[in-house]
């Protein structure tokens, strides 16, 4: 929801700084790489209710995160790169919570229901990205994959486990609101995507 206020505003020094990185040599993958062991160290520190580092490397892992598509853009995008970035990003969203569910043990029930909620819209997520691929059709996404808002994206998914990290005690009612946005996604997705694919391939041109 709010990743179309959030995206423009950090998008010009984000673009700024991936053109520099590029031009030394640094690449996308790398980035990739540097931060998946950055969400790694992430979900250790939340297992073991090291919030503040764990506050840290999330934060981190989502900077990377950023920046590793805007190197690609400046450089050559692949799609190999574009598969490796969204298998990171799943694989620390989910580690995430399972690092808040051992921590926080009055908080497991409401993390495995936002991990089914993640499964749900994740699964309406690559169906759509791969369906409009198929049919090539026009989503006005330059990125690997071909997304679909909705109202939980990428800035709620950070303020959330910034939340996590921020009040530990709280981790329940954190994870169980969560989870509700995240449904609202799942069905948002899953609406507007039977809505557009119901329409059929779009026109050449």
């Amino acid at each position: 929801m709010f990743d179309a206020v959030v995206r423009p505003r950090i998008a010009p020094p984000l673009d700024a700084l991936a053109t520099r990185l590029a031009a030394r040599g640094v690449s996308a993958n790398s980035l990739t790489a540097a931060g998946f062991v950055a969400g790694v160290g992430a979900c250790a520190s939340a297992a073991f209710a090291l919030w503040p580092a764990a506050l840290a490397l999330w934060l981190v892992n989502r900077a990377l995160d950023g920046l590793d598509g805007a190197v690609a853009r400046a450089g050559t995008a692949t799609e190999r790169g574009g598969f490796l970035d969204i298998v990171a990003d799943f694989t620390i969203y989910a580690g995430f919570v399972l690092a808040v569910a051992i921590a926080e043990p009055d908080a497991r029930l409401a993390c495995a229901a936002l991990l089914v909620t993640y499964y749900v819209s994740g699964t309406a997520f690559l169906a759509w990205s791969s369906l409009a691929e198929r049919r090539a059709l026009v989503t006005g996404d330059e990125r690997s994959l071909r997304f679909v808002g909705g109202l939980a994206e990428g800035t709620e998914t950070v303020i959330a486990y910034v939340l996590f990290c921020l009040f530990p005690g709280q981790a329940e009612p954190i994870a169980w609101g969560f989870a509700g946005v995240v449904a609202i996604t799942a069905v948002q997705r899953i609406v507007a995507g039977q809505n557009r694919l119901r329409a059929g391939p779009e026109p050449p041109g």
